[in-house]
């Protein structure tokens, strides 16, 4: 097998992608020749399991183009050198007047960079998500000739500009999307629909499988939740939500993940009176995550649009959460209702709506038999629809035509 399949990713590692690490492992373990190239440094404390597993090598490009002046530099004069640079920079010098962003400056160095020094025998880039991942892809595809595709997620499809979208569409070879909504959303700004492919990425189960045996818990029902500290996550609503509960009902919230709105949200918190029965654990790895999981009785997340558009795909978090049978509640946006059915595998309320949330809460705090038919008819569908076999097979197909060539 020959050539190299290049992924770019905004950055690497991180504790809030898991679901890129594990296929970028799935596929290495189908013998896939694949390289990581990263637009920025880790910062996260942690790492997965998972990351140290990984074998591709990993080249992190210049995060900030005056931090390493030479190396752009001599990435500019390579690439001036190519056939498709004056192409490339037209392309850019457009974009740059609709978008006159520092960032949109860095992405054409940093495609500069990437076509500089990429191997000799790259036979496609692969961009995670279509924002800044994919325009490096998109420059260097200009000026190198390298094919490029791209796996489409959430906030990169709901904020980008549909003139971004419709262009880096148009020159792309095929785009995966993880969410029914985001599919359609995107098949309809590109004039061949078959260029648009829903791919779940679904659960790696041999990392998260089935929870022992456990006798029932005696106590508050513990509540957990799992998600960034950020606007579309929606926590404020699930503060009131949580301050709007009977001042007899017996609960405790533990929230994992870390974020901007950390301070606000201890501070609401606080505020409304509940704070002493919040557990803020901040990010933590996997392992640590999955304990979490199965220490607890129900499962939260609040997730809502942003005022910028941005939104959760099908949040990684309620899978897993099904995967250790936790009765999940969340809110009827975007994928989430593809893998919550209401009152049948989940619970489902509107989003931003403290009231409803509040409502679903206490209705299963009360009812653990009920808790526990959602939680097993959750687990249920989870696995005889959201493997992650079935998305790592079609990428390897797709991967494995350009290595056929």
């Amino acid at each position: 097998m020959t050539g190299k399949i290049l992924f770019l990713l905004k950055g690497y590692p991180r504790l809030s992608e898991t679901f890129i690490a594990q296929e970028i492992k799935a596929l290495e373990d189908r013998g896939l020749p694949i390289e990581i190239w990263s637009l920025r440094f880790p910062t996260d404390k942690y790492r997965h399991p998972v990351h140290d597993e990984i074998k591709a090598k990993v080249t992190y490009l210049p995060e900030y183009l005056y931090q390493e002046p030479g190396r752009v530099w001599r990435g500019l004069l390579r690439a001036a050198r190519l056939p498709g640079f004056g192409r490339a920079l037209w392309q850019w010098l457009k974009d740059l007047a609709r978008d006159p962003t520092p960032n949109r400056g860095r992405r054409f160095g940093q495609a500069c960079v990437l076509v500089a020094e990429m191997p000799a025998e790259t036979i496609r880039l692969h961009a995670h998500f279509l924002h800044t991942p994919a325009a490096v892809a998109y420059y260097a595809h200009l000026m190198a000739g390298t094919p490029w595709s791209c796996s489409a997620h959430a906030k990169d499809i709901w904020t980008s500009p549909a003139w971004d979208k419709r262009e880096k569409l148009a020159s792309l070879d095929w785009l995966v999307t993880c969410t029914a909504s985001g599919h359609a959303h995107l098949q309809g700004l590109v004039a061949d629909p078959q260029k648009v492919a829903l791919v779940y990425h679904g659960l790696d189960f041999t990392r998260f499988p089935p929870p022992p045996a456990c006798a029932p818990r005696a106590g508050p029902v513990e509540i957990l939740s799992v998600g960034r500290l950020v606007e579309k996550k929606g926590y404020p609503t699930l503060l009131d939500a949580l301050a709007m509960l009977p001042k007899d009902s017996d609960w405790r919230l533990t929230h994992i993940g870390g974020g901007p709105l950390d301070g606000a949200l201890k501070a609401q918190a606080e505020k409304l009176g509940i704070a002493d029965r919040i557990q803020w654990l901040g990010a933590l790895p996997q392992e640590q995550v999955l304990a979490a999981y199965r220490r607890s009785d129900l499962f939260v997340l609040a997730a809502q649009i942003a005022a910028d558009g941005d939104r959760d795909g099908l949040p990684n978090v309620l899978m897993e959460a099904q995967s250790q049978r936790l009765a999940c509640i969340a809110t009827d946006i975007s994928g989430i209702p593809e893998l919550i059915r209401d009152g049948e595998t989940g619970r489902l309320v509107p989003p931003e709506n403290a009231t409803a949330l509040s409502a679903a809460i206490q209705s299963l705090i009360v009812d653990p038999v009920r808790r526990q038919k959602l939680a097993d008819a959750g687990f249920t569908r989870l696995h005889a629809h959201f493997a992650m076999d079935a998305g790592i097979n079609d990428l390897e197909r797709r991967f494995r035509a350009d290595l056929a060539q």
